[in-house]
């Protein structure tokens, strides 16, 4: 259940969803939203995927 609601996260407010994955990683994924909402998104879902496996 925790999973769905961080990929749910992942798609609305990329940088909140890997708020505890450190500092950097936030920051990143910031940025890149910035840019644009898709390249924050795919970021965001990278970094949750990766801790998933």
């Amino acid at each position: 259940m925790e999973f769905i609601f961080r990929l749910l996260l992942c798609i609305i407010f990329p940088p909140l969803a890997v708020f505890d994955k450190g500092c950097g990683a936030m920051l990143l994924v910031l940025l890149f939203t910035f840019f644009g909402w898709l390249p924050g998104t795919i970021l965001a879902l990278l970094f949750c995927l990766k801790d998933r496996r």
